[in-house]
């Protein structure tokens, strides 16, 4: 019994567990997203959001690390910017207005099995059955929290909500894969990759939305929690964690985003049912199983072959 009050803290799995906060400060940020777009922000211009939730951010992050892409991460950083932010956007909102919300929150939750798949073609990661396990009952949980009775389904909307969740599970596997040049910090990644897919929004936004009419002091606070926290700080947290944890670890986190936006509704005067409760309960679960040490969890901490 002494020798067991007396042993250390394995650093290892307190480094990890710290990492593993961090990385899904960016999914909960990500999930107030739903709330402040339509409490605080002008109705009818998703994509003019998105564009000031990225291009500013990305400008700021350049002036404040002045660092530029070099050689071949000049179209890396292009790739990642459209995929998790150029594409994934107009792809999000599309799915926004065709679908039920929770019909959307439930396609975008399929995400960790997309990455799986992804990650064993071009990683060579097989995932145990377990994982697979837990990320179906994820599928599962977000779907009793947000589906409700009157949820139907539409093509188009079920084609762009699962090719935005595809477009942004190629982002982690490629970010996972490539990895961050020497000397770059993940804000230098992230500011790359907000500016690249602000540039591909800019003419989506002249040509086929336009500006708001009417930018109140509310818009302007809600644009700046979207580009700062979700945008800026939750990008470089996220590309932080991407190059420090397996990919099957990482990518359970973004069930977080529609956990956190079921919170905030609580928050705000919604009530949640038993199902709802438990469904919750279960994503939650699920999100948590995957940090957790299992069978050939050592090849991605380094105590085993990689």
């Amino acid at each position: 019994m002494t020798a067991l009050l007396e042993r250390p803290p394995d650093t290892s799995q307190v480094r990890q567990a710290a990492t593993v906060a961090l990385t899904a400060l960016a999914p909960a940020a990500w999930g107030t997203t739903y709330a402040v777009t339509t409490e605080l922000l002008p109705s009818g211009h998703p994509l003019f959001s998105g564009l000031m939730r990225a291009l500013p951010a990305g400008l700021v992050g350049l002036a404040l690390t002045r660092v530029l892409p070099r050689g071949a991460w000049w179209w890396k950083a292009a790739v990642l910017g459209v995929l998790n932010i150029g594409a994934l956007y107009p792809l999000l909102f599309l799915a926004a207005e065709r679908l039920p919300g929770g019909v959307a929150a439930t396609l975008g939750a399929t995400q960790p099995l997309l990455v799986a798949g992804l990650a064993a073609a071009v990683l060579h990661d097989r995932p145990a059955l377990w994982r697979w396990a837990w990320g179906v009952a994820g599928v599962v949980g977000v779907g009793l929290v947000v589906l409700g009775p009157g949820a139907r389904l539409d093509g188009v909307g079920v084609v762009a909500g699962l090719a935005g969740t595809a477009s942004m599970a190629a982002g982690i596997v490629l970010l996972k894969r490539w990895g961050r040049p020497a000397g770059v910090g993940p804000l230098a990644l992230a500011s790359w990759q907000l500016a690249f897919g602000g540039l591909v929004l800019v003419p989506l936004v002249l040509v086929g939305e336009g500006v708001p009419e009417r930018i109140d002091s509310g818009a302007v606070a809600g644009y700046l929690w979207l580009g700062s926290m979700g945008g800026l700080i939750a990008h470089m947290l996220w590309s932080r964690g991407i190059g420090r944890l397996p990919v099957s670890a990482s990518a359970p986190l973004v069930l977080l985003s529609p956990l956190v936006a079921a919170v905030v509704g609580v928050v705000l005067g919604e009530s949640l049912s038993l199902p709802q409760t438990l469904g919750f309960v279960l994503a939650l679960a699920a999100t948590l199983a995957a940090q957790l040490d299992a069978p050939g969890w050592g090849k991605w901490t380094g105590r085993g072959s990689r």
